[in-house]
């Protein structure tokens, strides 16, 4: 049963995002995204450059991060999901897209399974923190790590 794992928020606004995938698995158990990390770029001296994540499954490897041009950052997102299998093999979470504040999308390099949902609203001064639901390792089931995830948004322009 996937949990709840503790919101990690930026001080300042997020500019790239790379995802933890596993490869296709075949005839075993695949769990496409584990995690999702943000990289927090300062727009000032007063923070070091860093990288969050909220939690992530124990499976596959990260990618290289995809960065929003020219000092814009993240503002909205979209999840490629894929539906409960039954019997079948469940991945939840496949794949992930950011829109930046020049427009500009950035997609993950997860998995073609499943369909994007809707845009969610645009966070007016960037994100700035994530929640994310996992499932822990199943020892006799189904695995599927990365169940959904919540960006909030930076509270005011100082963020950025």
């Amino acid at each position: 049963r996937p949990g709840l794992h503790p919101c990690v928020a930026c001080p300042e606004t997020i500019a790239a995002h790379d995802i933890q995938t596993q490869p296709t698995q075949g005839k075993g158990d695949d769990t496409a995204v584990n995690g999702i990390r943000l990289h927090c770029l300062p727009r000032s001296k007063t923070y070091p450059e860093h990288t969050i994540t909220s939690s992530q499954g124990p499976w596959g490897s990260w990618t290289s991060p995809f960065w929003c041009h020219n000092g814009n950052y993240l503002t909205a997102f979209t999840l490629k999901v894929k539906g409960s299998q039954g019997h079948g093999d469940n991945t939840a979470v496949n794949n992930i897209r950011f829109s930046c504040s020049d427009g500009q999308l950035l997609a993950g390099v997860g998995h073609l399974w499943g369909s994007y949902g809707a845009w969610s609203q645009p966070c007016t001064h960037g994100v700035c923190g994530i929640l994310t639901k996992v499932q822990g390792q199943q020892l006799f089931g189904d695995n599927t790590a990365l169940n959904d995830v919540q960006f909030y948004c930076c509270a005011n322009a100082n963020a950025k």
